[in-house]
């Protein structure tokens, strides 16, 4: 037999009062903005007219917006993550250049300091800029155009890139593909990066100081005066690359546990770099700007390293990259087809021959291709294709260097600030 029970209620419940949160004396600012991953990197996505006039007026709302405005190493009251490679801006607007699409300014927000940093470039952040640029019409296609370059201008250093993309149906930048890059789970579509003509992205010179490789003299604040064998290069951005082998024997007995006072050597020999780079007046001077020049130890590839011709530990803001920056892959390959220096010493053993692989340019005629140079970093392998250019005098350059990466929007809206 079924019961049917029937529920009454002797009062109506009471409706509670709509409490409306007025902070006191704050309105709550904000800004569109696209987070986007850029090859190993992660980084807030700007228009250029969404921001400033003046780049001076830029640093608190970057500050901010990422939670380095208090100095916290952890970033928690913003949207970075704790790390120089996913605490990046990319200020991104259509050019009125000639030959140039769109133009960009990076910037690198330190993680753990109330400070920005607009003096250098950063190519995985680069990698996602022609990705960005179709998807928000900076940059249109016409027809059925399965892939588009795209010519940008990076305004840090005046470098000039040309970016291959992948095209949807639709218009905008298609990310799905079978490519994969060292230190990023999954497949994507590749994003060709051709770096041009980038020798003396800062100083004006491949060498700065005239010389493929040198003896540097570092006072050192935990090692005492100590010489490490370095080779001063200027493509991409200005790096100090080290032989690593050249290291105190008590400094690289701790090379690998990021022990503070390795770091401490590391940044030591860096500032006394940017000095000879030019770059700095003196090593005090150069402890103020972090981000230029950068520095990396090189290493000869070991004997399983099938494709491999280097090994490289790069260092960002005091602090082991856990990868390789791609500025970083563009200067070393370009480094290491040069002769006398300390990369192609490392990559062409002694009594080794080979054919080179660099590829040929003649004026605007590429009369020989490359031949990948494999580089070892912490995460992987990472291949870069150099082409050297004869003018009609004879004189030698870097042409080209160009290197794969993959790129993915992750959000889209507005990152909120504190001024």
């Amino acid at each position: 037999m079924t019961q049917t029970y029937t529920i009454t209620r002797a009062e109506p419940i009471p409706t509670l009062p709509t409490i409306i949160y007025k902070p006191k004396g704050s309105v709550r600012k904000s800004l569109p903005a696209v987070w986007m991953r850029a090859g190993t990197s992660k980084g807030l996505f700007f228009h250029r007219h969404h921001l400033p006039a003046s780049i001076a007026d830029w640093e608190p709302i970057l500050l901010s917006a990422m939670g380095s405005n208090k100095g916290s190493t952890r970033q928690i009251d913003g949207v970075g993550g704790a790390s120089s490679t996913t605490s990046k801006v990319a200020v991104v607007e259509r050019s009125s250049r000639p030959g140039v699409d769109v133009e960009y300014t990076f910037v690198q927000v330190a993680p753990d300091q109330p400070r920005i940093d607009v003096t250098g470039n950063c190519g995985n952040i680069a990698s996602a800029v022609g990705p960005f640029a179709l998807d928000e019409g900076l940059v249109t296609v016409t027809g059925q155009e399965k892939e588009v370059d795209i010519k940008i201008y990076n305004t840090n250093t005046g470098q000039q890139l040309i970016e291959t993309v992948q095209v949807a149906t639709d218009g905008s930048f298609r990310e799905d593909g079978d490519y994969t890059i060292p230190g990023v789970e999954g497949t994507a579509s590749p994003v060709k990066v051709a770096f041009l003509k980038p020798c003396g992205s800062m100083t004006g010179h491949m060498f700065p100081s005239g010389l493929h490789q040198e003896m540097l003299t570092v006072q050192s604040r935990g090692f005492g005066s100590l010489a490490v064998r370095v080779s001063l290069v200027d493509a991409a951005n200005p790096f100090v690359f080290v032989d690593a082998a050249s290291l105190p024997s008590e400094a690289s007995a701790v090379a690998d546990a990021a022990d503070p006072a390795f770091l401490e050597l590391i940044e030591d020999i860096r500032r006394h770099g940017a000095v000879r780079f030019g770059l700095a007046e003196d090593v005090q001077a150069a402890g103020q700007v972090r981000g230029t020049p950068k520095i990396a130890l090189l290493s000869p590839a070991r004997a399983d390293g099938d494709g491999v011709d280097i090994e490289v530990r790069a260092f960002s803001m005091g602090k082991p990259h856990t990868s390789l920056q791609l500025t970083g892959a563009v200067c070393l390959g370009a480094a290491t087809i040069i002769h006398g220096t300390i990369a192609w010493d490392l990559a062409h053993p002694k009594g080794e021959d080979e054919m080179p692989k660099h590829g040929m340019s003649l004026g605007d005629q590429h009369i020989a291709g490359a031949v990948p140079v494999g580089i070892r970093h912490p995460a992987g392998v990472i291949h870069t294709e150099t082409v050297l250019g004869m003018d009609l005098t004879g004189a030698i350059d870097v042409d080209q260097v160009a290197v794969y990466r993959t790129a993915r929007r992750l959000f889209e809206g507005r990152v909120f600030y504190r001024s």
